[in-house]
C-alpha cells in the first residue's frame, strides 16, 4: 500500500508564494542594485529563477542569479552517499552584496549551514537572508529564516516533497506520510 499524499501546494498556490516572497524580497533589500539570488541545487536554483523572475517584472530591474552547490560543504556526506556535485555557477563577487540564499525545503538546517560556508569562498556579503518554500520544523541549528513560502509542522517521519516544472514536468508541493 503505497504511502498517502496531500496536496500543501498547488502550482497556482506555488506562483502566489513567489509573488509575495518576490515582493518582501524586494521590500527588504532597499538598494535593489545590491540584490543577488543564490539557488542551492537542486530546486532552489528553479526557485531564485522564478524569484529572479518576479522581482524584474515588479521592479524592471535583472537580479544577478547564482547557483551553489553544497556537496563538498556538508558534514553528513557519510550518510547520504556519494553523489557527483554540480558546478557552481557565481560569476560575480559577492562582496558587499545582498544574497538571497534560496531553497525549497528547511528541516535540519544542516544545508543552510553548509550554504554558508560555501557562500564565503564568493566573497563577504554585507547580508545574507534566507528564502525557502516551505518550512518543515526540526532544525538542529540556530539558522533564521528571512522569508518563508508556507510553515508546515511536520512529524520527523514524514517528508515534503517540491515538484517544478523546470525539473520535475509539474509545479507543486506533496506532504508524504508515512505507514503507521
Amino acid at each position: 500500500m503505497p504511502n498517502p499524499v496531500v496536496e500543501i501546494l498547488s502550482p497556482e498556490e506555488i506562483r502566489r508564494t513567489l509573488t509575495r516572497l518576490a515582493s518582501q524580497i524586494v521590500e527588504k533589500s532597499g538598494n535593489i542594485e545590491d540584490l543577488v539570488l543564490l539557488g542551492i541545487y537542486t530546486r532552489g536554483v528553479p526557485l531564485a529563477q522564478m524569484l529572479a523572475t518576479q522581482v524584474e517584472t515588479l521592479e524592471n530591474i535583472t537580479v544577478p542569479l547564482g547557483a551553489l552547490d553544497i556537496t563538498f560543504y556538508r558534514d553528513d556526506l557519510d550518510l547520504r552517499g556519494v553523489r557527483t556535485p554540480a558546478k557552481d555557477k557565481i560569476p560575480f563577487d559577492l562582496t558587499g552584496k545582498q544574497v538571497v540564499l534560496v531553497d525549497d525545503v528547511i528541516y535540519t538546517g544542516r544545508t543552510i549551514r553548509a550554504a554558508l560556508n560555501a557562500i564565503h569562498e564568493y566573497g563577504r556579503p554585507e547580508a545574507i537572508w534566507l528564502a525557502v518554500l516551505v518550512d518543515r520544523g526540526h532544525r538542529q541549528l540556530p539558522i533564521h529564516l528571512t522569508f518563508t513560502g508556507k510553515t508546515l509542522p511536520t512529524a520527523k517521519e514524514e517528508t515534503v516533497k517540491v515538484y517544478l516544472q523546470k525539473s520535475d514536468g509539474r509545479d507543486g508541493v506533496e506532504l508524504i506520510r508515512s505507514q503507521v
